[in-house]
């Protein structure tokens, strides 16, 4: 009571200095959001380098940005980048991408005091919102088993590599493990959801769980519909070609999501190309002018603006937690000719002669 009385006699007798004081606070708040001073610091700065071990069966030799041969994961780390995001497959076809490969690679990540984010299909092939095929093991079982695998395969991946940041699932817009998994069973899917963080929290309670979506079209209500799933990052991917060609309207859409959900944002994959043109026979994601932003355009130059831009947005974005770049690794790394090779090798962060380009300036 005294406190109340106290401030109340002040503004009443000092009512312009106290309008004054207000007006300060109010500024001072204003700046510290447009200085991002009241925003966490942005400690995600990735690169999704799951092509790297299969890369190193090669034959071929990779350069620094001073034109020294070094390794692509070194050169990353020298670079700035503090975390790796790699994708996890059930049982491939082609060996890739499996607990063993990952779970070494993981230890070498660690060892260069980078962080590991691991990316969980729950299949063995590439999961995205045009394709979620369960792993061809889980097939024939019923939901009940489905939730059970995804809980005890999710565990054993968990406690062998013990990550610092989960996906549940892979750009799951239209759900995944369909059909049972899909949006059109949404509390099937959220039940295979929670089977999934119940067994990363029950490991490690440290590791971060990030739920992923493409685009931020649609983000809200899909968000919306997984409530009572226990996460704590919102990741949506971001390709101009795919998700809009506004920045603005980006960073829109990530505070707009914070704010409903309470939850930090962050850009899980993004891309962009130095060229049009091609170093195999592989057809290419991107490969004119109507793909991109006009602001910047398909040069060393122009990739790394567009990923300085990313990162600024990123960085002035009350509770975004940073970006993660997709596809760096991905050169043309089965020869010329291949026509299963790149669809990415425009996109990556070595040029056509294995040389680190520009763009990797932006992670110091």
């Amino acid at each position: 009571m005294f406190i109340i009385d106290t401030v109340t006699k002040t503004m009443k007798k000092y009512p312009f200095y106290i309008f004054i004081l207000a007006l300060f606070n109010l500024n001072c708040t204003k700046n510290n959001i447009l200085n991002n001073t009241t925003s966490p610091t942005l400690f995600i700065k990735g690169v999704d380098a799951s092509f790297i071990p299969e890369i190193r069966n090669t034959n071929l030799s990779f350069y620094n940005a001073e034109n020294i041969k070094e390794d692509m994961l070194l050169t990353l780390k020298n670079a700035g980048v503090n975390t790796i995001r790699l994708r996890i497959w059930n049982n491939p076809t082609n060996g890739h991408s499996n607990l063993a490969e990952v779970k070494a690679f993981a230890d070498e990540v660690k060892q260069l005091n980078m962080k590991v984010w691991l990316t969980m299909h729950y299949s063995d092939t590439w999961a995205d919102p045009g394709a979620q095929t369960k792993p061809i093991a889980w097939s024939n079982i019923n939901f009940s088993q489905l939730k059970d695998s995804v809980y005890y395969f999710t565990k054993t991946i968990v406690t062998s590599i013990n990550p610092d940041y989960i996906q549940i699932g892979n750009e799951i817009n239209n759900g995944f493990l369909w059909p049972e998994g899909s949006t059109n069973y949404m509390n099937q899917m959220v039940q295979l959801l929670q089977s999934g963080t119940k067994a990363v929290r029950n490991v490690n309670t440290n590791c971060k769980i990030l739920i992923h979506h493409a685009g931020y079209k649609n983000a809200e209500w899909f968000f919306s519909q997984i409530k009572t799933v226990d996460y704590d990052l919102i990741g949506i991917s971001y390709y101009p070609t795919w998700h809009g060609k506004g920045l603005d309207s980006l960073q829109t859409n990530f505070i707009s999501l914070n704010t409903q959900f309470k939850k930090p944002v962050v850009i899980a994959e993004t891309s962009y190309p130095f060229t049009f043109g091609y170093n195999d026979w592989t057809n290419n994601i991107i490969g004119d002018s109507t793909q991109i932003l006009p602001q910047f355009t398909a040069t060393d130059q122009g990739q790394k603006e567009y990923l300085q831009a990313i990162f600024n947005l990123t960085k002035s974005t009350p509770n975004a937690l940073g970006f993660c770049y997709w596809g760096g690794d991905y050169v043309s790394f089965k020869g010329n000719q291949a026509k299963d090779g790149s669809s990415n090798e425009n996109q990556a962060f070595w040029n056509f002669n294995n040389e680190a380009l520009p763009v990797l300036q932006v992670y110091k």
